[in-house]
């Protein structure tokens, strides 16, 4: 699966933070270089926003992390850790993500989804038919649902270079 990437496409790039840092955690007990990961996800094309999206802890421990990102040139979106009666936790972002990428498909030409999560396929499948966007996912294939590396028009297995994308 290889498309054109060319220095003139407008690149959006969304980062589902947690589905990237629970498997590097479980696959290789490491943590996400995410600024060499944004680096492979703009492919030398013209970037126009990458977000990030996370969770907000409740001792805001995530403040370093935080910043590293900013620094990298990614926008962080953050969201309060929801704790239900009987303990469970639930912290994600997928509407949110899906929301903003329709929302800058039609002034993309590539979005790059940093996930692994099979729920994103329904999004892939709006912005290629709506907007006519190549969109492409970068994950670590072990943990990525087979239907989103089909879905997509590119898919990079950060596991092929592990040593590339994590630290520790």
């Amino acid at each position: 699966m290889s498309v054109i990437k060319h220095r003139d496409q407008r690149v959006g790039v969304f980062i589902d933070v947690p589905n990237l840092y629970h498997s590097a955690k479980n696959l290789y007990h490491a943590k996400v270089d995410f600024k060499e990961v944004l680096k492979t996800a703009i492919a030398n094309r013209h970037l126009i926003r990458a977000l990030a999206y996370s969770i907000r802890t409740e001792g805001g421990e995530e403040q370093a992390f935080v910043d590293a990102l900013t620094k990298s040139g990614i926008e962080v979106r953050l969201k309060d850790l929801q704790i239900f009666p009987g303990g469970m936790k639930k912290g994600d972002w997928d509407v949110g993500l899906a929301i903003d990428a329709i929302k800058m498909g039609p002034k993309l030409d590539a979005i790059v989804l940093v996930t692994g999560d099979g729920d994103f396929v329904p999004l892939i499948e709006f912005l290629k038919v709506n907007f006519g966007c190549q969109v492409e996912v970068i994950a670590f294939g072990r943990s990525t649902s087979g239907l989103l590396k089909d879905a997509a028009d590119d898919f990079i297995d950060l596991g092929q270079s592990n040593k590339k994308y994590l630290i520790g």
